[in-house]
């Protein structure tokens, strides 16, 4: 059972956040939330083989990320990456749109829908709406 909104629908705004379907996008590690960026990671590379031998070799001089490199007691290499740094992975996320329109369940009297790009905008946007209807019914 729905509760009926107290002022007509002109009265109202509607915030949302919606992700759209079947959409994803490359993202940045940090964006992605990867764990690798945040706290860094190593590559262990068995430097006998062909493919170990090419992977080094991008990492020394052409991956421009900074690291330490170390030999292990088996004799494999371990390159040490710092945090802060973009990994090896391709990362995707589901995009966000922030959205903000007039009217409420019941409908749109304007049509007008408004989307910010970053969801700080979008928060203050909110804030600053239920900041001014506390004002209203504080001064009643």
């Amino acid at each position: 059972m729905a509760i009926e909104p107290a002022m007509p629908v002109g009265a109202y705004q509607t915030y949302e956040v919606r992700a759209p379907r079947d959409v994803q996008q490359k993202s940045a590690c940090e964006q992605a939330n990867c764990r690798a960026w945040r706290y860094g990671w190593e590559s262990v590379i068995d430097e006998s083989t062909p493919l170990g031998q090419q992977q080094a070799a991008y990492i020394r001089t052409q991956s421009g990320r900074t690291f330490r490199e170390q030999r292990s007691d088996g004799g494999l290499t371990v390159f040490r990456f710092e945090s802060g740094q973009r990994c090896f992975a391709e990362h995707g996320t589901r995009p966000e749109l922030y959205l903000v329109r007039d009217g409420d369940r019941r409908g749109n009297p304007t049509g007008r829908l408004r989307q910010h790009t970053r969801p700080a905008d979008w928060v203050e946007d909110m804030a600053e709406s239920l900041d001014a209807v506390r004002t209203a019914q504080e001064r009643g």
